[in-house]
């Protein structure tokens, strides 16, 4: 039977890919005086021996990474991508890996999910996290999965135009990159405006700020942004691209899991599963 190639990665879970990533990483090690040191220090080898990967997501980023409060499961494209990830490194297929729960999820914020992986506690963060160039020196991070843009929400016909943010309280999320971003296209736009920024630790605290009129607008990225838009907001001049936002999978700093984790997003990418959750999930 002929088999296609997104129906091959479905099947197999990347199994294959998985195995010649972790053998050309861990078989790195030298002679046998190494190998007990090697496999100890293997993420490879301690997600294959406890049966599951260790997961950071976000709870409250409808489309990307959600608990769903009357399932208790989380659901979302980047929980699907972990599924994906823990296929690759354990062998079996993205449908075992789901039906078998092989991925142990925790909740994190932008101020947590560093610390988590850099003490082991977790294998991956799959968190809408941006990759930057200062980041990238503390965490290995795979090739970008999702681009999105920095968006602007408001109350409907509150403002007309990025000028009138002068003045206005802008809620963003903690330890986020958007009040930088939103800053920079300010200065790249050329409009007199100085907003003032109040942050909060997630995101539903933004939007109840919003809705009480504690603050005049929520700056998150768009994809964030529809799951809590209402026939009661808009985002403010839309048309404005700016703040490209490249979605990348953390690993800790030279791990032996961030290459098998780099290739699986690569074939998710090359054979279109990725655009088929977008598709899915409904993001913008």
């Amino acid at each position: 039977m002929n088999m296609s190639r997104r129906q091959f990665v479905q099947v197999c879970g990347l199994g294959t890919l998985t195995v010649a990533a972790s053998g050309a990483l861990v078989g790195c090690g030298g002679g046998s005086g190494d190998k007990g040191s090697a496999a100890s220090d293997s993420k490879l080898e301690a997600i294959k021996s406890r049966g599951k990967l260790k997961a950071g997501v976000k709870k409250d980023v409808i489309g990307y990474g959600y608990l769903n409060t009357s399932t208790n499961e989380y659901e979302g494209l980047e929980i699907d991508l972990c599924y994906q990830v823990a296929a690759a490194v354990l062998g079996v297929s993205y449908d075992e890996a789901k039906e078998k729960k092989l991925v142990e999820f925790t909740d994190v914020t932008p101020k947590t999910r560093g610390p988590l992986i850099d003490n082991d506690q977790l294998d991956i963060i799959c968190a809408t996290y941006t990759i930057t160039d200062e980041r990238k020196k503390s965490w290995d991070f795979s090739e970008p999965y999702r681009v999105d843009h920095v968006g602007i929400l408001i109350k409907k016909g509150s403002m007309s135009s990025m000028a009138d943010l002068d003045g206005k309280v802008i809620g963003v999320s903690q330890g986020s990159t958007t009040k930088d971003m939103v800053t920079q296209m300010l200065a790249d736009e050329g409009f007199d405006a100085t907003p003032t920024f109040q942050e909060f630790p997630d995101y539903p605290s933004i939007k109840s700020a919003l809705d009480a009129g504690n603050v005049d607008a929520f700056a998150m990225d768009r994809s964030t942004l529809k799951g809590y838009t209402t026939d009661k907001e808009e985002l403010l001049q839309p048309e404005i691209e700016f703040g490209a936002q490249e979605y990348g999978i953390a690993t800790k700093k030279g791990s032996d899991l961030s290459a098998t984790v780099d290739d699986t997003v690569k074939s998710l990418l090359d054979d279109g599963w990725l655009d088929e959750e977008i598709e899915t999930w409904g993001l913008l």
